[in-house]
């Protein structure tokens, strides 16, 4: 029986605690097309007893950017989702871990279409963050209207992208306004036509055609209203530089302004509903850019970020829920523990690095010192191996902390030819910016976890065998369970976010026919078969290494034991499992 199914949901919400088992992580047309799809292939003998939890990405929502993560609302997306598929996957005992995207919403929310359209009239006028109300008190305007930052202030910003984080919308009565958007942001102008200028009555018909023409060519080559150039029809440009901006079109993720009460009845109405989909665990997805303040990195501020996050979790348990933030910080920082210290498990975004460290040095030392910690801990965590973004490097470096230098999980040295190594198999890679636009460092590298291995099966199996004898719930990337490779085509076209779509190929039903019959697939699924039901992963683990390249991982629990023991230079491993001192049964890899 999959463990999740036998938790009682008042402990998992008044305790934080997480439900026990494997968890599958994938899109909702990750397989197939539509969820249906997914819940099909969960009904298979192959993968009887294989999940008791489904991380199901918020494409799940009705969502317009980034594969899923600039919310428009928490409607179910119908083209890929239908209450059906989550009464099926009830049925099949496996709970939901869901989003909610704490930080912003899209452009095409109806929260900010409210405000394109109504102005200051809006309800939502205080919804979203006034970029210049925010730190007119702390700044000095400029002839373009924007205010800018004074530069001790400046200085600390976090930035995610180059340039300032701002969206400049239009009002209807004409006025502009610049809102606080720290991610994704795009402007267009629709194309204009000959009938767009009959109300300006110094623009005759003949005119209103050579007019559109010179309008749409400046716009195919990407030129801002404010430049146009009409030439003989220069007297008209004001008129038609109006028309123009009637035909503005936004797509952005705009941050929420957690100080109106507005956003927090947005939120509270949110995990209802995610409550009511049958969610367990709610990711809080960007939250630490959600507690802005001036002075401060606006990046997990303190105190006010765990002011918010403890509203949160007083909202959450309402509904019966886990709310589990979502941090990238260096280990180096701390805050992986801090994070953990006030009862929120985390994700263990330390551990692919330190798998892929493993197999290419053939040395258990480091993980061993990072499992140590997350026992003496009591850490609780989500691990992963691939995921939809990328391969974490910034978080296992170590930090500066006011003068005080900590080290990180690895040396830097280590963490550079891991990515050195990644990124020689054909990963891409992402980088942060400071304020200036200079690249301050990489972040992480995109690629599937199958090909940052050297699409080696025999480390594919091996590090998953150590993700399940790992504490916490372990999260299997859809992809990765099928030995995916490096989707270059997908990078190449995806645009400015391309780097991410290596890893997110969708299967068709024929290639998980295929992968099904593949050695590499049906051990991986044998093994979590393994971790999900067997009751020596309720108890306790000890972690050893008789020496340097052999990795010894042991569960026990009620006279119920699992054992790992995995040599990390050819890559050869064994499980045990079954009664200790009995007959057990072996799994026999390499």
């Amino acid at each position: 029986m999959p463990w999740a199914v036998a938790m009682h949901k008042e402990t998992i919400a008044d305790q934080q605690t997480l439900p026990k088992g494997v968890m599958l992580n994938a899109y909702p047309d990750s397989i197939g097309g539509r969820l249906s799809d997914i819940v099909d292939i969960l009904k298979r003998p192959e993968l009887k007893d294989s999940f008791s939890l489904f991380y199901i990405l918020p494409t799940f929502f009705n969502s317009d950017l980034d594969r899923g993560f600039s919310i428009i609302d928490y409607g179910l997306n119908d083209e890929l989702v239908t209450q059906q598929d989550i009464d099926e996957l009830n049925r099949l005992g496996i709970l939901f871990k869901l989003d909610l995207v704490l930080n912003h919403l899209s452009v095409r929310s109806p929260q900010f279409q409210d405000l394109l359209q109504r102005g200051s009239a809006s309800e939502f006028k205080d919804f979203f963050v006034d970029w210049n109300e925010f730190w007119a008190p702390h700044g000095d305007i400029g002839a373009d209207g924007l205010v800018m930052p004074h530069e001790e202030h400046l200085q600390k910003l976090f930035m995610r992208k180059p340039g300032l984080p701002i969206l400049k919308v239009r009002f209807p009565d004409g006025s502009e306004r610049l809102y606080w958007n720290t991610f994704y942001q795009d402007i267009n102008y629709g194309e204009v036509v000959p009938e767009d200028f009959a109300s300006i009555p110094s623009i005759e018909p003949d005119q209103a055609h050579s007019i559109a023409a010179l309008v749409n060519q400046a716009l195919s080559e990407k030129m801002a209203p404010d430049t146009l150039d009409l030439g003989c029809f220069a007297h008209v440009r004001d008129d038609v530089i109006a028309v123009l901006e009637q035909k503005r079109q936004y797509l952005g993720q705009m941050d929420l302004n957690a100080r109106s009460e507005k956003v927090w009845d947005f939120y509270d109405d949110t995990l209802r509903r995610l409550s009511d989909y049958g969610a367990k665990i709610v990711r809080l997805d960007a939250f630490a850019y959600l507690h802005k303040e001036p002075g401060q990195a606006n990046f997990f501020n303190r105190p006010g970020t765990w002011d918010y996050l403890e509203r949160l979790k007083g909202i959450a348990r309402k509904y019966d829920l886990i709310v589990f933030p979502e941090i990238h910080a260096e280990y180096g920082s701390g805050l992986y523990e801090e994070v953990a210290a006030q009862g929120f498990p985390i994700y263990d975004f330390f551990f692919p690095g330190l798998v892929i460290d493993a197999l290419e040095r053939g040395s258990s030392d480091a993980l061993l010192r990072w499992v140590a910690e997350v026992q003496e801990k009591d850490i609780k965590t989500i691990n992963m191996l691939g995921c939809h973004d990328g391969i974490p490097v910034l978080d296992l470096r170590g930090a500066d902390i006011d003068g005080d230098p900590r080290r990180g999980l690895l040396e830097d040295a280590s963490i550079d030819t891991v990515m050195e190594r990644i990124i020689e198999r054909g990963g891409r890679v992402k980088n942060l910016y400071g304020p200036d636009g200079k690249k301050i460092s990489y972040y992480q590298v995109n690629a599937t976890f199958f090909s940052a291995l050297g699409e080696d099966e025999r480390k594919l199996r091996l590090a998953r065998a150590i993700q399940l004898f790992m504490p916490g719930i372990p999260q299997v990337w859809y992809l990765d369970l099928f030995a995916g490779a490096n989707d270059y085509a997908a990078a190449d076209n995806g645009g400015a976010a391309g780097h991410k779509e290596i890893n997110r190929t969708n299967l068709s039903k024929a290639d998980v026919e295929e992968g099904l019959q593949r050695a590499v697939v049906q051990d991986q699924l044998a093994m979590i078969r393994l971790r999900n039901t067997s009751p020596a992963f309720e108890g306790t683990l000890q972690a050893e290494a008789s020496a340097d390249h052999l990795l010894h991982l042991t569960w026990e629990h009620q006279g119920e034991e699992a054992r790992l023991e995995a040599n990390l230079r050819d890559y050869r491993f064994e499980i045990r499992h079954g009664p200790k001192g009995g007959t057990q049964q072996v799994l026999s890899f390499g």
